[in-house]
């Protein structure tokens, strides 16, 4: 395990708030490039060292997640237009799937995609949209879900009465999907193959904070978010009566309880095992959202800062 609480935070500004994911082409025209998306609808591709940024789409919508498909196009999840592909060389919006059981979906969150091009991805909420997360997160209602959506566009619900689910990760193998439970501070595993097929697990639990994205890195390692560290006033809150979780919702948010400054991420592999744990200075830049390892090379996104950041291992 390595640790890392003093190391260098490079910062690449985005002309956009909150560039929530990054995803790295590691093939093609845009080889090394960075992707991510913010909330004015924007996709933006930005080169390796930062110093050229350039706007390749807009969605309409509030992009979050951000995967790279094996046509070079980008698979975005949109919290308000569901699941879409995007051609960064024309600038084409196509939506793929908005519905799950006939019904719209609320809070399309992350993605991962399968070496056969099936899909897994989260709806964070059936009640509650992007605005209202501290809603769900804090009334924990349970009904985040992870769907699986085959090459034939046929969607399906793997798992539901998830604790508000956020990033999606395969193993290296394929034998196991995971998906993180912010609000329960875990990831939870859904084998795939093997005896355990079928079988539902935790990957890793009592997270030091509440995992956003995740994501499998060139290292074959499972990344994890902590956008905030663990907030006791908060897991207070959440074990209260119901009409008491929604009144503090309720209340102006700047009396409401607020994220600590802090930029870590973990790194697990596949048995669960902790491998990298990084505390890295918050001084320009917080609240990751948004972690792909490349190449040793980590990059980061966050919800609320108009920039992204890496750091070398």
């Amino acid at each position: 395990m390595t640790t890392a609480s003093s190391t260098g935070l490079t910062v690449h500004p985005v002309p956009g708030q909150g560039a929530e994911d990054v995803v790295v082409a590691t093939s093609g025209p845009d080889e090394g490039c960075v992707f991510t998306g913010t909330e004015d609808g924007s996709i933006f591709r930005v080169s390796p060292d930062g110093a050229r940024i350039d706007r390749v789409a807009h969605t309409g919508g509030r992009p979050l997640g951000i995967e790279l498909d094996g046509d070079g196009r980008l698979l975005v999840c949109d919290a308000k237009r569901g699941v879409l592909r995007v051609d960064p060389s024309t600038g084409g919006v196509e939506t793929v799937t908005d519905r799950v059981g006939g019904q719209p979906m609320v809070f399309c969150n992350n993605a991962a995609i399968a070496g056969d091009g099936t899909v897994w991805f989260s709806d964070s909420s059936t009640r509650y949209g992007i605005e209202r997360w501290k809603d769900d997160f804090i009334q924990v209602t349970r009904t985040g879900r992870l769907m699986r959506m085959a090459t034939d566009g046929t969607v399906e619900v793997v798992l539901d009465g998830l604790a508000f689910a956020n990033g999606v990760a395969l193993s290296k193998d394929e034998d196991f999907v995971c998906v993180a439970e912010t609000g329960a501070r875990t990831v939870v595993r859904r084998w795939l193959t093997g005896d355990r097929a079928g079988m539902r697990d935790l990957l890793c639990q009592n997270l030091p904070g509440y995992p956003d994205n995740i994501a499998r890195g060139s290292d074959g390692l499972i990344w994890v978010t902590l956008a905030s560290p663990r907030d006791t006033v908060v897991e207070r809150l959440q074990t209260a009566p119901l009409r008491v979780r929604k009144l503090v919702t309720r209340i102006p948010a700047k009396l409401q309880p607020q994220p600590a400054r802090t930029v870590r991420v973990q790194a697990y592999d596949d048995a669960g095992r902790l491998v990298h744990d990084l505390d890295l200075p918050s001084d320009g830049f917080h609240m990751v959202t948004g972690v792909r390892e490349h190449d040793g090379r980590v990059w980061m996104g966050s919800l609320h800062e108009p920039a992204i950041a890496a750091h070398d291992l």
